[in-house]
């Protein structure tokens, strides 16, 4: 199957995932404040790493790469101070915060990659050959 865009990114996929299990684990809370910064955070995550792809540039797509690794430590706080307050089990809390930090070293390699492709051949490849270089590098972590 030919690389068609961002939606097609490991890491993409399982920030999409990790944003539903969110909305789904925090379906019945009535702490609206809470739930509203931790869906938000997750939302984040995947929003990013697409607005940054479709900006068009390397240095773009770097950047909201890296907002979107701040997304992550953002949504695992909350979620720690979620499981404080007794609004998610600590069994879910760590699995939640454990795919977050799987995502955030996807995006770290995807980063690097990117960051060392761009530097080997600044003039010579476009934005989809870094992604798509970068992508089989964050599939193989």
């Amino acid at each position: 199957m030919p690389y068609r865009g961002f939606e097609d990114l490991d890491v993409w996929k399982r920030s999409k995932k990790l944003a539903v299990d969110i909305y789904a684990a925090f379906r019945s809370s009535n702490d609206w404040g809470l739930k509203n910064q931790i869906t938000r955070s997750a939302v984040s995550v995947l929003s990013n790493i697409a607005e940054g792809h479709e900006r068009g540039t390397t240095k773009e797509f770097i950047r909201f790469l890296y907002i979107a690794k701040g997304s992550t430590a953002e949504l695992r706080t909350q979620l720690s101070i979620a499981s404080e307050v007794g609004e998610i089990n600590a069994e879910t809390v760590t699995r939640l915060i454990d795919e977050a930090r799987q995502i955030n070293a996807m995006l770290q390699s995807l980063i690097r990659s990117t960051e060392t492709r761009a530097g080997e051949e600044a003039a010579g490849y476009e934005l989809l050959d870094f992604v798509s270089e970068a992508r089989k590098l964050a599939t193989e972590n």
